[in-house]
């Protein structure tokens, strides 16, 4: 094939693909150092020399499916994989940063305690999927392995109701998707289907439903129908709902309750280490005054750090979230309090009041804490602070702008998402002298 190309392939690339001896070409699944043959499309045709850390995907469903992008390598190696794309966004931002970054990693598979498949019927039967990778069909899935084994049980469950059951049956055809969430031991898990807005819920019992899935899934605890709308996604209104009303989930010494829906980290190995790494200095828990929790959820830190500061305060806009969150910070002895507000207008707020905290921790979203807010944090001026982030890009972004005032005294990777190119990255900062 004349139009065949050999090409040498270089370091990863943020996104799941990597460079290539072709400035102009990148290519998803390959490993660096790898000799491969492209297409004149630029298409992967086949792998000519394998690098050591390549291995077989577990999951028969990768290269297809959207969800992994790294199966192809080995889970330790993915470590590696992972820091040096984070050592690359942060040079090309101009970030200053230790030499060290230590790597923090758990188990490769069965690791998440939340998923979201799509409902499809295909022809007389009911399937489960993702998306087909770039795009938006129709996966058809037979396992998740990055799943709790709990969760693709439930998920088999409900396929095997649906025939046995009509109000099964009906739920099925309303949900364009099911959410499966299970709790830190794998005992209890709770269904959430996302329904069409205008799904008339008379026709079908929910509570029936409910009572024939946990015929063969005891497990579940708790069912849901919310509205979700195709294009912008869930409403936030709640069509019907059986069972319990969430789920505890335990870290270390704490509980936390999750009420249908509420967000929670998705990794169950690395969760004690995150909040190890967050909420300690030194191999002590982190103490003083007054701390700010902001973008708190439903206060995997806030609760914590709420054992040794006399004040904690939880900034979170999700009225979901911010009331679990209030509920238990009321538990504890201290003036803990949790504002409903985004962080960029509490921030804004908080810089005509007097109070300064002695610590603030960030955990935003993929868009980080943003510029205008990063200008704010500086004026604040607190001693320390933690940003934990789920997107190099933006982190790189925000520390360009905070070194101006602050010192990156220890920087963290953690594989909360293995075998996909999301990474978590926790740094400490101190303000400059």
């Amino acid at each position: 094939m004349s139009d065949v190309r050999v090409l040498e392939i270089g370091g990863p690339l943020y996104g799941g693909s990597s460079q290539t001896s072709d400035p102009n070409v990148a290519l998803p699944f390959v490993v660096r150092t790898e000799t491969v043959e492209v297409a004149a499309d630029g298409a992967l045709v086949r792998v000519l020399k394998n690098a050591a850390e390549r291995v077989t995907p577990t999951c028969p469903h990768f290269g297809t499916c959207g969800g992994c992008q790294y199966q192809m390598i080995d889970t330790q190696q993915q470590l590696d994989v992972k820091r040096t794309i984070l050592y690359d966004q942060l040079k090309a931002a101009g970030v200053s940063f230790p030499e060290e970054i230590p790597a923090h990693g758990g188990e490769g598979y069965g690791y998440r305690n939340r998923i979201r498949l799509q409902v499809k019927r295909v022809g007389e039967e009911y399937q489960f999927g993702y998306n087909v990778r770039t795009t938006t069909e129709f996966l058809a899935i037979t396992e998740c392995p990055i799943a709790a084994p709990i969760l693709w049980e439930t998920a088999q469950a409900l396929l095997r109701a649906e025939k046995l059951s009509l109000d099964v049956a009906f739920w099925m055809n309303a949900a364009s998707e099911v959410e499966l969430f299970c709790n830190d031991d794998l005992t209890r898990v709770q269904v959430t289907l996302l329904c069409a807005p205008r799904t008339k819920t008379k026709e079908g019992s929910l509570q029936r439903c409910f009572n024939a899935v946990k015929q063969s899934a005891t497990e579940v605890v708790g069912l849901s129908a919310i509205a979700n709308d195709p294009r912008t996604g869930p409403t936030g209104r709640t069509l019907d709902a059986v069972g319990a009303a969430g789920l505890n989930y335990r870290v270390h010494d704490e509980t936390y309750w999750i009420s249908r829906g509420g967000f929670f980290q998705v990794n169950r190995f690395l969760l004690g280490a995150l909040v190890t790494l967050v909420c300690e200095a030194d191999g002590k828990p982190r103490s003083g005054g007054l701390a700010w929790d902001l973008y708190a959820g439903v206060g995997l830190f806030s609760r914590v750090l709420a054992r040794g500061f006399a004040q904690v305060v939880a900034v979170e806009s999700n009225a979901m979230a911010s009331s679990d969150n209030a509920a238990a910070l009321r538990k504890i002895a201290g003036e803990h309090r949790v504002v409903s507000s985004t962080t960029l207008e509490f921030l804004q707020t908080a810089l005509v009041q007097r109070e300064r905290p002695e610590l603030i921790v960030l955990d935003p979203p993929r868009a980080g804490v943003g510029l205008e807010a990063c200008e704010l944090l500086l004026r604040l001026a607190a001693e320390d602070m933690v940003y934990v982030s789920c997107d190099p890009t933006t982190l790189a972004r925000d520390l360009a702008r905070l070194q101006d005032g602050y010192d990156i005294a220890a920087m963290h990777l953690v594989d909360l998402f293995p075998q996909t190119f999301h990474m978590e990255t926790v740094v400490v900062l101190k303000r400059k002298l």
